[in-house]
């Protein structure tokens, strides 16, 4: 426990004398060195937070939270499924589905794609496609019209425009009198859209529901039911509540699973950035080794003063702590509210530096994320803040152990 005096020589330490000014300069640089390092973690790691948060939105913008589908098979009565799903809490959303891999062709242009039944008027309440609509609407998608609207990607590939016809191939066969040929379905484009994903704007295609079960020949069943959560990352609970209500023949999946790898990838990317940048702070911190050790060499004839008034080697290592620790604290304070500051405005700090320089850090013709996204977490920012300061708790041991060390007698010999 420390002591009045040991708190007052501490903090009067750190102020050196005329004659030290240097001490006091290289006091300064290691406070701004680790108020830099964690300002840049904090601002990184929030950048990271606001990529994985557009890029889970730009997913699940076409991919359900949950979906439930049969072993093999369709699912034949959807409406009674959706029914058992809808009466858990946490659902908000329930819409059936039809999927496929199939094959378009215009012209010259062939392409796989996954062709997509939905009903347009219950589609919104799962997925936010027909958000990001280019051209039409999903009521445009009418049952017995075959109509289908295409990903931007796909479309251009195809080189297909609003009005054209395109047609596509089934992987099921029909039995001919020549044979088993292909099921083919004559489709026009109605829409096309564009969710920033390149997964979906390349690979899928939207028609009817009813369109797709007829080319599919699956009767009046359906693929499976998708579903949508009022909280994403309570998925997992959900899912197993609603899948002990589910009869045998059905299987659930979510989010979580079906994108796994990626999410994956992603947080190991945060983790491995949080210690490369945690390097900078205990570069920034370890600084104050090399400083409490020229304040020690400096005060050695204050050192052996203060032990031959009574101080014991335990005080004279508190005194040189508390100054380690005050060097670390405002280090540490100074960039946790830079970090916090830079975190909140750097959607608005970036176009501004870009708009000075005439320069385009993501453009909008490489990058489907054109713009700099940010989210902060507290947690970050409290993990970030107490790994700055025992870094420099931690710095200080040394320096104020050597300084516990010094004989008074040696000290003051050439005094």
């Amino acid at each position: 426990m420390f002591r009045p005096y040991e708190l007052y020589v501490g903090l009067r330490y750190t102020r050196a004398k005329r004659r030290n000014h240097f001490i006091s300069f290289i006091s300064l640089i290691s406070m701004l060195g680790i108020a830099l390092g964690v300002t840049a973690l904090i601002t990184v790691l929030s950048v990271m937070n606001g990529f994985e948060q557009e890029l889970r939105a730009r997913i699940l913008g076409m991919a359900a939270h949950a979906q439930i589908m049969g072993y093999g098979e369709g699912v034949a009565d959807w409406q009674a499924i959706a029914r058992i799903a809808a009466e858990n809490p946490e659902v908000i959303g329930a819409a059936p589905y039809v999927q496929a891999e199939t094959m378009l062709t215009q012209g010259n242009q062939v392409s796989g794609a996954v062709l997509r039944g939905i009903l347009p008027e219950a589609e919104p309440e799962v997925s936010d496609v027909g958000e990001h609509m280019q051209r039409g609407t999903l009521t445009d998608l009418q049952a017995g019209k075959y109509n289908i609207i295409l990903g931007s990607e796909l479309a251009l590939l195809l080189g297909a425009q609003v009005g054209d016809k395109i047609t596509v191939v089934s992987p099921q066969a029909s039995i001919t009198p020549v044979g088993a040929m292909p099921r083919l379905r004559r489709f026009t484009v109605s829409g096309i859209f564009e969710v920033g994903m390149f997964e979906y704007d390349r690979g899928v295609a939207l028609v009817h529901l009813d369109d797709a079960a007829r080319l599919l020949q699956l009767g009046d069943a359906v693929s499976g039911v998708r579903l949508k959560l009022r909280d994403m990352f309570e998925v997992a609970r959900v899912s197993n509540e609603i899948a002990a209500h589910l009869p045998a023949e059905l299987r659930l999946t979510d989010w979580t699973r079906q994108h796994a790898n990626f999410f994956r990838a992603v947080q190991t990317e945060k983790r491995v950035m949080f210690v490369i940048l945690t390097l900078i702070v205990a570069v920034a911190a370890f600084n104050i080794v090399s400083t409490l050790v020229m304040v020690v060499t400096d005060k050695q004839a204050d050192i052996a003063i203060l032990r031959t008034l009574g101080t014991t080697p335990a005080s004279v290592m508190a005194i040189f702590i508390v100054q380690g620790t005050i060097i670390g604290a405002f280090g540490t304070l100074l960039g946790v509210l830079g970090g916090i500051g830079l975190a909140l405005n750097v959607e608005t700090i970036v176009p501004a530096i870009e708009q000075l320089f005439g320069v385009k850090f993501l453009s909008p013709d490489v990058y489907y994320i054109s713009k700099l996204p940010s989210q902060l977490e507290w947690t970050d920012v409290w993990r970030i803040g107490g790994v700055s300061f025992v870094l420099s708790m931690l710095a200080t041991l040394y320096p104020a152990w050597r300084a516990s060390r010094t004989q008074p007698a040696e000290a003051l010999r050439y005094e």
